[in-house]
């Protein structure tokens, strides 16, 4: 009968153990990787960005308008927003030309900070908060510059996430 030999060589006793503790390493780093991949808190993590994303891009976009470009800024308006909204700028329109023509005015917004306040994934529906500097010029004299908090009602959409309101967040103490 034939007897296996046993080596006693340390070097290769210290291979063998590192090599099963990588294999293990790997199986364990390949279990984890799939797991967190299809984790339901990665998908709600990456509809949260979405949301932060189309709110920011729908609030700026709101409060960005060109009286030289005001069919385009007028259109951004309307695709940036769904539901009651939409509707009430889409009647509002002619109005909005109106004023805007007579003011000449140009306004433009730029994101300071934005923040996801609510999402609830399954009704499709969503809240941010969003800090602007807008920047309003008129003909004659200097830029207006103001600083304000805007919060926006979101609900998905076919074409995305879009505004269904929009509004002044409150300013100050508000305690009695």
């Amino acid at each position: 009968m034939a007897r296996v030999a046993m080596t006693r060589n340390p070097l290769v006793a210290a291979a063998i153990v590192l090599t099963v503790a990588a294999a293990g390493a790997a199986g364990w780093g390949g279990v984890s990787r799939y797991q967190a991949g299809h984790d339901s808190s990665a998908a709600y993590a990456e509809t949260r960005d979405e949301v932060l994303a189309a709110g920011e891009q729908a609030v700026q976009n709101m409060n960005t308008l060109d009286h030289a470009r005001l069919e385009q800024g007028l259109d951004g308006w309307e695709d940036s927003t769904t539901g009651d909204l939409h509707r009430q700028l889409v009647e509002g329109r002619g109005g909005f030309e109106k004023q805007i023509q007579e003011a000449k005015t140009v306004s433009t917004a730029k994101v300071l900070a934005g923040a996801v306040t609510e999402l609830d994934d399954r009704a499709g529906k969503a809240g941010v908060m969003v800090a602007l500097r807008v920047t309003v010029t008129a003909p004659k004299g200097k830029p207006a510059v103001k600083e304000s908090r805007m919060l926006g009602q979101l609900t998905r959409t076919s074409d995305g996430w879009k505004l269904s309101a929009l509004g002044q967040a409150p300013v100050g103490n508000t305690a009695g």
